[in-house]
């Protein structure tokens, strides 16, 4: 049973409505994604939850979510990249060559991928961390540069379809341990429910953690009621796709990330380093961190996971298109803002940007089961960075 550790609770709670006004941007996201979910499940009819498009939309934006991971650390240091959807098209055009062209095993058509992935990120970050070129001139030269490769590669044509080993990347799922019959596969609803209460459970310790140190803790009614609902939507989710087919590979590939990008930005020495390094680059060098190279690295790393989601929506397609990748950079890029991420730098969360990603996810997919045509949905989702933006600016200047 949850309860207050002994000792000193007036000063390190405040009241619940004191810490909501003062985190209310980290509460706002997530509240904002039940509405808008609670919004378009009403609107569509009961379609947006349904097992089959429930899976549809992960998969849809499985993508999104793995290069927000990247592009947040890069916003975070106080820098943009472009070039991400190219990048993400050229490498899905590499794929394709290496493994229908030349028959290449899929491990090590994936590898090399990854690898031209992080030379990218190299070649990029190499003249923004050491040469001081605004980042964005040198991306908006890589998304010319990669776009223009993809189209060469290519050769202006579709190429595939892939082997099915490679596309149980983006359309695969999980395999099945338990009994299970052809309506409801339970290991996926085991799995994600020991996922869940781990949440929980870690966000407990953490919270524990904080408070034997003297830090200001979360009001315990408030950390209840948000966990039960964290863990009550996590579950209900896992039930309704486990009545379909299961979990998805790629959702489990987003979960490894998710927790890995989590614990460096909040437990690691380079993580806190990064938003030093945003916050104020200057302060940062002069109290003995490498800007330089953290920048550098920043950009490698988004290069790899550009990469990878280069290669997760090529497998979902099971061919590579001259025009992939186009728009990418923009939804990720929102995914981010939207999710808290400041434009100045030095502020974001793992947790925010997969929020935001899941945010512009919900919205795309219920504007198209609303018939919404696609010149509208930009204009919504241009409002709703815009939106962000500015709360963001007026959270700078108050």
């Amino acid at each position: 049973m949850l309860q207050e550790p002994k000792g000193g609770l007036p000063d390190k709670t405040r009241s619940i409505a004191d810490f909501l006004k003062s985190n209310l941007r980290s509460y706002g996201m997530f509240l904002s994604l039940i509405a808008i979910m609670a919004f378009f499940q009403i609107v569509t009819h009961g379609t947006l939850l349904r097992p089959l498009n429930l899976t549809n939309l992960v998969l849809q934006n499985s993508y999104i979510v793995v290069m927000a991971l990247g592009m947040l650390l890069v916003i975070v240091s106080g820098h943009i990249d472009l070039s991400i959807g190219s990048a993400a098209g050229f490498i899905g055009a590499v794929a394709a060559v290496a493994m229908v062209t030349y028959h290449l095993n899929f491990v090590e058509a994936t590898i090399v991928c990854l690898l031209i992935g992080g030379a990218i990120g190299a070649a990029q970050g190499y003249w923004i961390a050491y040469f001081k070129i605004p980042s964005f001139i040198v991306t908006l030269a890589g998304m010319l540069v990669f776009k223009g490769l993809a189209l060469a590669l290519l050769g202006g044509q579709s190429l595939g379809p892939f082997s099915p080993t490679f596309r149980q990347l983006s359309s695969g799922f999980i395999p099945e341990f338990l009994p299970h019959s052809a309506q409801y596969y339970p290991t996926s609803l085991a799995l994600a429910t020991l996922v869940a209460a781990t949440l929980v459970f870690t966000g407990y310790r953490r919270r524990h953690n904080q408070w034997r140190n003297d830090m200001e803790v979360e009001p315990l009614p408030l950390f209840i009621a948000k966990n039960a609902a964290i863990f009550g939507i996590m579950v209900y989710l896992a039930f309704l796709m486990s009545s379909y087919r299961g979990l998805p590979n790629v959702l489990i590939i987003m979960a490894v990330l998710i927790a890995l990008y989590g614990f460096v930005t909040e437990r690691t020495t380079i993580g806190r380093q990064i938003y030093a390094v945003g916050g104020n680059a200057r302060a940062a060098k002069l109290s003995g961190v490498k800007t330089e190279r953290l920048t550098f690295l920043t950009f490698v790393n988004m290069g790899v996971l550009a990469a990878l989601g280069g290669l997760v929506f090529a497998a979902r397609l099971n061919t590579a298109s001259p025009k992939a990748g186009q728009g990418f950079e923009l939804d990720v890029i929102a995914a981010c803002f939207i999710g808290g991420a400041s434009a100045y730098g030095g502020v974001g969360k793992v947790s925010g940007a997969v929020i935001g990603a899941l945010i512009m996810g919900v919205m795309n997919n219920g504007m198209s089961i609303l018939g919404i045509g696609i010149d509208y949905q930009q204009v919504l989702k241009g409002l709703v960075l815009l939106g962000a933006v500015c709360i963001d600016v007026y959270n700078q200047r108050r």
